[in-house]
């Protein structure tokens, strides 16, 4: 905790934020980087070009606000996404987690409550606290799994305002099978709730035609929220987005901030998708890294999730603080998510996963769980 933290006592703080930390991966300069999921392929020179150029365009007129309706890039978007989309159905902000806020900050608040099904993505509950939202936090198999059944078992007896499907889920990786959110949808429209169903690592799964943007005609309480940060390696740019009925994108505009998208980020992140092709070029590469992961997890005896995502979760572990604190000494940080005998690991470039694949082997030989 930093010293700033530590005086937050001293501050007349809303009594539900006293004792809250906030959101955060430890930030080490080690030589391989795989706790936090970006994409660690290095950005295609190409693409740098075209960034580059569509920035210094704007530059020239940053003296001005930027579009507050950002249309060029919601066609843009709608472009790539498909299914019929248009741009009237495409909403962007700054990362995946000013799109969940908004949506929070429409149909949360006092009051109002939002439920997913942990252990999942570890913002949804500081959103909730940010916007005066309860949380609920329903429960998954031991497995980590969650079937249709349980799901809507949960949500008719808590009746939330909103729910929140992570999809693949974070941190196990795993994805929901379409049935299961069409269940959830038909439980939540019962009482008028909202599906949100975070698709941040959409473009990894084993089947990417499997995803919620085919659900959502003739469902305007589904909101499908995507981001540029994973697939597309932008994320130190901060680009997410949803797709939803035209009224769910004029609901958010209630509470964005004015001009809550800057030109710079716009211009960005049109060049980007304008060259989606050289971008989207590594996702087969990461997708073969991670199943290389879990293939090589699963002949170490541990216990691998399969993964629809970019990275993957593994249990099987002795110690898992001590096998984290092990490669981190060898120069390879990976997550540990608070969760018993298990850890999170990236998919990098092939050096990157190789690095981890021998670390963690020598870890498990030098405590004697591999022979």
């Amino acid at each position: 905790m930093t010293e700033a933290m530590e005086n937050l006592e001293n501050l007349p703080l809303r009594e539900d934020l006293r004792g809250r930390s906030p959101y955060g991966a430890p930030m080490l300069d080690v030589p391989v980087t795989l706790n936090v999921n970006e994409n660690t392929h290095p950005m295609p020179v190409e693409v740098v070009e075209a960034i580059t150029r569509e920035v210094a365009e704007t530059a020239k007129t940053l003296n001005r606000y930027p579009d507050r309706e950002f249309t060029t890039l919601r066609k843009e978007l709608a472009s790539y996404l498909g299914h019929g989309l248009t741009e009237n159905q495409l909403w962007a902000a700054n990362g995946s987690n000013e799109i969940l806020q908004q949506l929070f900050q429409v149909f949360g608040g006092p009051g109002r409550s939002v439920m997913s099904f942990v252990p999942t993505y570890s913002m949804y509950p500081l959103l909730a606290d940010g916007t005066n939202t309860t949380f609920i936090a329903g429960s998954r198999a031991d497995d980590f799994t969650l079937t249709a059944a349980s799901a809507v078992e949960q949500i008719r007896h808590h009746k939330p305002n909103l729910v929140v499907l992570c999809s693949p889920n974070n941190p196990t990786g795993t994805g929901l099978d379409l049935s299961t959110i069409e269940a959830v949808y038909e439980a939540m429209s019962e009482h008028d709730g909202i599906t949100i169903v975070d698709e941040a690592y959409a473009e990894f799964a084993q089947d990417p035609s499997q995803t919620a943007l085919t659900l959502l005609e003739d469902r305007p309480l589904l909101v499908v929220s995507r981001t540029m940060s994973k697939a597309f390696a932008l994320a130190g740019a901060r680009i997410g987005y949803f797709a939803a009925s035209s009224a769910m994108c004029d609901a958010v505009r209630l509470v964005r901030l004015p001009y809550h998208l800057s030109a710079v980020t716009q211009a960005t992140a049109l060049a980007a998708l304008r060259h989606r092709t050289q971008l989207l070029e590594n996702v087969e590469d990461i997708r073969s890294q991670r199943d290389r992961i879990v293939r090589k997890l699963r002949e170490f005896g541990l216990e691998p999730a399969d993964s629809d995502s970019n990275f993957v979760f593994f249990g099987g572990l002795k110690d898992e603080k001590a096998a984290w604190q092990y490669l981190l000494k060898d120069g390879v940080l990976v997550r540990d998510n608070g969760i018993a005998h298990h850890l999170r690991v990236t998919a990098g470039t092939e050096s990157e996963t190789s690095a981890f694949l021998e670390s963690l082997e020598a870890y498990l030989r030098n405590t004697g769980e591999l022979s």
